[in-house]
């Protein structure tokens, strides 16, 4: 769907505006929709999760301390600290993650994962604010305040938060309503990849070259490995271990470049970073994914 996306665009059959306006439609609906329907009909225990959505929290934001500290050790005092820091830690969770879910465990997965991605999305944006938001230029109130406003209005973070409410409370939810919810939610996942294939810009990894690799080389090689090995350490198997490679194995969000270019960052670092991760994965997670199933751990 990544390479069909890249061919769709290089022959004119999608432009930019159609990925603009497909990618808001995959953003505030048709994932929205999937994550919400995938809970509400779930059989997944999700207060048996707690322990799988705690060590994904607290592996993310210390592998979030690595980046920053290696990032200010390789790139003293330059201006695109808190582009290469996002572009290192910030994973695909939403939409190549959920893909890779989707295919490997079915609904049962994508239900497990929705909490999971709720949890990583809300430590993201945070971590996002904080890398970006210049130290001379903004107060610890206007960070707070643009952290707050971040979170309150994803739609993602929404629809999960209203599914859960649901599950918990068995509020009954329309036929009609989850029927035309599931339109929306099948048709997420193809199009997301489609726009995230069509946005590609292989041409402008030429610039930025360094910040661009060690970004990618953050992204894609030590946080899966020493997320996914801390797992395994832990006693994670099958298929949590499997979602806990999944979304540290995903590429760079495409979200950061929209974060980067808002907060006045390097937004074509950003975006260099987000294509490199998005092609290289495709060789990474399938070597990680098969190293764990050789060994039968997922």
């Amino acid at each position: 769907m990544l390479c069909l996306g890249v061919v769709l665009k290089r022959i004119n059959l999608i432009n930019e505006n159609f990925i603009d306006v497909a990618s808001k439609l995959v953003f505030q609906v048709s994932l929205p929709a999937m994550l919400f329907l995938s809970i509400i009909q779930s059989e997944q225990s999700f207060s048996s999760s707690a322990t799988l959505i705690l060590y994904g929290v607290i592996a993310n934001f210390l592998f979030f301390i690595f980046t920053l500290l290696s990032t200010k050790a390789a790139f003293k005092n330059s201006v695109n600290n808190g582009v290469i820091l996002q572009g290192g830690f910030r994973s695909n969770t939403a939409v190549i993650a959920l893909a890779y879910m989707a295919n490997a465990y079915g609904d049962q997965g994508v239900a497990l994962a929705a909490i999971y991605v709720a949890s990583t999305t809300l430590l993201y944006n945070v971590q996002a604010v904080i890398a970006l938001t210049p130290k001379d230029s903004a107060s610890e109130v206007n960070t707070f305040a643009l952290i707050l406003k971040t979170l309150t209005k994803n739609p993602l973070i929404i629809s999960i938060m209203c599914g859960v409410v649901v599950y918990s409370l068995s509020i009954p939810i329309p036929t009609m309503v989850v029927d035309a919810g599931q339109y929306f939610a099948n048709m997420t996942l193809p199009l997301a990849l489609l726009c995230t294939g069509g946005s590609l810009n292989i041409n402008s990894l030429k610039e930025e070259k360094a910040p661009t690799w060690f970004a990618a080389a953050f992204k894609l090689i030590l946080c899966p490995l020493l997320i996914t090995v801390g797992a395994l350490l832990f006693g994670f198997r099958g298929m949590e271990l499997g979602l806990i490679f999944f979304m540290s194995a995903a590429p760079t969000a495409a979200a950061s470049y929209v974060m980067a270019r808002a907060m006045g960052g390097n937004s074509v670092l950003a975006a260099n970073i987000i294509a490199l991760t998005t092609i290289a994965s495709l060789v990474t997670c399938t070597l990680g994914l098969f190293i764990l199933t050789y060994f039968s751990l997922i």
